[in-house]
Order: C-alpha cells, then sequence, then structure tokens
C-alpha cells in the first residue's frame, strides 16, 4: 500500500459549512465514494482510512504518529470487522512500522468505529491505552442486574419520549469492551497531556457527541485531531442516552464555545477531510443547533403538547423521516430531545407528564417567574 504525499496545495477551498479544505485528495475520495489513500499528512503523522461497512460515513480516519523513540501512537483504532482490520494492518505497514511497534492507543471516544479494534491490537502489542474517564467507565464488566436495569432504563426514557412499540429498544448490547482483565492505563480527566515522546499532545476534553469525547491538540505542529467534535461537512449526533450526561446538547454547546479559540490548527477529523477554520466552523455549527431549536420550538407552537417522537417527525431531516431505519429513527429521536432538554433549561419550553412527555412553548410570565 503506497503512501500519498498530504502537502497542502495552494488551491483551497472555501467552503459553505465555514471550513477552508486542505484534505484535498481525501475530499475527492468523499466525493468519489472511494477509501482515500493512506497520507502522511505531517512529517511522523499518518491519516489510516479505516472502512465501516454498512455506514453512511463510509470509514473513520485513525492517525498514526511516529514517536521519538521509533514507536507508533495511534489515536483511534477502527470498527470491529476483518475488512477493517485488515485495512488497518495494512495503514501501518505503509508507514513502515509493524503492529508490534504500537506503543499508545489514544482514544477519542467510545465509539465502535473508534474504539472497536483495540482488542485485536492487544493481541499483537502492549500500548498504553487511554481515553476519558467518562466513556472508560462504560467498558468495564456489569453483571446481568446491571444490564437489566439499563435496559429498563432504557426502556421508560423511550417510552417517556412517545416513541412507538417498534422503536423501542428491544436490547443494549456491549458493543465495545475490553478483553478480560484489561483496565484502562490512562484514564484523562479534563484537559492533559498525552507524554507521547516526540509529540506535545494535550487532551481537550469536549463533551458533547459523548460524555467523555475527547479532542487531541499539539500547537507546535499546528494540528488538533477533532475525532466527532468538528467534522467539515457535517454535524455529529448529540443524543441523549443511558450513556450521556443529563444534556448532553448544552455540553456540546459549551464544547464548540471552548474550541473556537484554539488558533489556526489544522483540524485532523474523524470523518470525511482535513480542514482549517475552527473558529468558522464553530460559528456555522453554533448557527446551524440555534436554528434547530427554533424550528422545534415553532412546531410545538404550532401543536402544543407534542410528544418528542411528534416533534422529530414534523422537523426536517436530511433524507425524509419516513425513509430512516428503526436506528437511525430513534437516533433522530434522542437527538430531538436533547434540543428539547436546552429549550426546557432556556425556559422557553415546560413539559407535562411521564409516560409520554408533552411539551409546551412557555409564556412571558412563566418565564418571569423562573427568571429566564
Amino acid at each position: 500500500m503506497a503512501v500519498q504525499s498530504g502537502a497542502v496545495t495552494t488551491d483551497e477551498v472555501i467552503t459553505s459549512t465555514g471550513v477552508v479544505v486542505t484534505g484535498h485528495g481525501q475530499r475527492q475520495a468523499w466525493a468519489d465514494k472511494v477509501l482515500p489513500a493512506v497520507e502522511e499528512v505531517r512529517p511522523g503523522v499518518f491519516s489510516i482510512p479505516v472502512p465501516m461497512p454498512g455506514n453512511p460515513l463510509r470509514y473513520v480516519l485513525v492517525y498514526a504518529l511516529v514517536t521519538a523513540t521509533g514507536g507508533l501512537a495511534l489515536i483511534d483504532t477502527g470498527w470491529n470487522t476483518d475488512d477493517s482490520w485488515d485495512t488497518l494492518v495494512a495503514g501501518i505497514h505503509a508507514t513502515g512500522h509493524d503492529l508490534s511497534d504500537i506503543t499508545d492507543v489514544f482514544i477519542t471516544h467510545l465509539h465502535p468505529d473508534h474504539f472497536g479494534l483495540v482488542p485485536r491490537v492487544l493481541e499483537h502489542a502492549d500500548p498504553r491505552l487511554g481515553m476519558h474517564r467518562n466513556d472508560a467507565r462504560f467498558l468495564y464488566h456489569r453483571d446481568e442486574a446491571q444490564l437489566a436495569r439499563e435496559l429498563a432504563d432504557a426502556q421508560v426514557d423511550l417510552r417517556e419520549l412517545g416513541a412507538p412499540t417498534d422503536v423501542i429498544d428491544a436490547g443494549i448490547r456491549e458493543i465495545v469492551r475490553l478483553p478480560q482483565g484489561r483496565t484502562m492505563d490512562v484514564e484523562l480527566v479534563g484537559d492533559a497531556p498525552l507524554d507521547i515522546p516526540g509529540w506535545n499532545l494535550r487532551a481537550i476534553w469536549t463533551p458533547g457527541h459523548t460524555a467523555g469525547h475527547l479532542c487531541f491538540a499539539d500547537d507546535d505542529a499546528g494540528i488538533i485531531f477533532t475525532g466527532d467534535h468538528l467534522l467539515p461537512r457535517i454535524s455529529p449526533n448529540v443524543s441523549t442516552n443511558s450513556f450521556q450526561n443529563p444534556s448532553p446538547l448544552a455540553d456540546y454547546l459549551t464544547s464548540l464555545a471552548n474550541t473556537e479559540h484554539l488558533g489556526d490548527l489544522e483540524a485532523l477529523p474523524s470523518h470525511e477531510y482535513r480542514f482549517r477554520g475552527l473558529a468558522g466552523r464553530v460559528t456555522h455549527l453554533l448557527s446551524h443547533h440555534e436554528e434547530r431549536l427554533t424550528e422545534i420550538t415553532e412546531a410545538i407552537t404550532e401543536v402544543p403538547g407534542s410528544t418528542a417522537w411528534e416533534v422529530t417527525r414534523s422537523v426536517t431531516w436530511s433524507r425524509p423521516f419516513e425513509q430512516l431505519s428503526l436506528p437511525l429513527s430513534r437516533m433522530a429521536l434522542r437527538e430531538t430531545n436533547a434540543h428539547l432538554l436546552v429549550l426546557e433549561e432556556r425556559g422557553i419550553l415546560a413539559r407535562s407528564g411521564t409516560e409520554p412527555v408533552h411539551w409546551f412553548v412557555t409564556t412571558p410570565t412563566d418565564r418571569e417567574d423562573t427568571g429566564t
């Protein structure tokens, strides 16, 4: 497998999402719906696209950094399938390294396309593992009683949102886990240095997409690995669920504001392509969510007492709602609920009932009474 140069050309493209594209080969591959090449995007920094079979995002960009001691540090690993594993291994070999050279694995967040191949990596290497504590806690063993409670809580939650029977989850699966007896070596809390030889990488806690999502920035190298927190074209899913903080969208909006002032770092995201313009992308995403909050408020103004499910069906999506699969419709429902919670926190909406919860727009008097 050949490695492509990732040098930035002069024909940078400013997109409608507030970014300047720097990953031109990646962007063209995305448009062509093919897997991009392995690229050396900076001296000693390689992007390795790992396929995600059956997922509309198509691939996750795993990053490999050559350390000062000759080892290899990975940021994320990819989805746990044989094809994904073979592609990751070939990509590592393309950097001039073997699996046994992997000394560190840091995970942006606990989703299967980012963590999934960690157990296979551990079969061939003994790296230092690190991620944020808020996500790491869900990797460890939970007994049958705990799993049963999580299932019951999820079903109650979806009934509160007004989901029909066929949308309510039939069960909870542990889609990612560590091998028996293995623990995380580094459970990060907040922002912290990663201590990778030859690099000045630091973790930046950016909760929202998950409760423990992390970005990794190296100011000396002028780069930031943004995970799913900042993508060049799409907004990450921010949903309520049992693995999240109580108000994940409020977390995400705060995280966006915190990353707006990081400077002119080149963003190396987990999907799509590299870009510059963190501040512009943040502004665009904040505007997107404010528009969404307004759209949801208008929907409830038009139909007072709507459930989260009814609101979800009434607002716009990237495709007609009826075309969404059951898993995608659940994600859409939980994303809508995250917006409803922010509107409630702002005093714009109030709820009534339990199973399901009904939503109403508050009056100016209501807001004065609550101090909002």
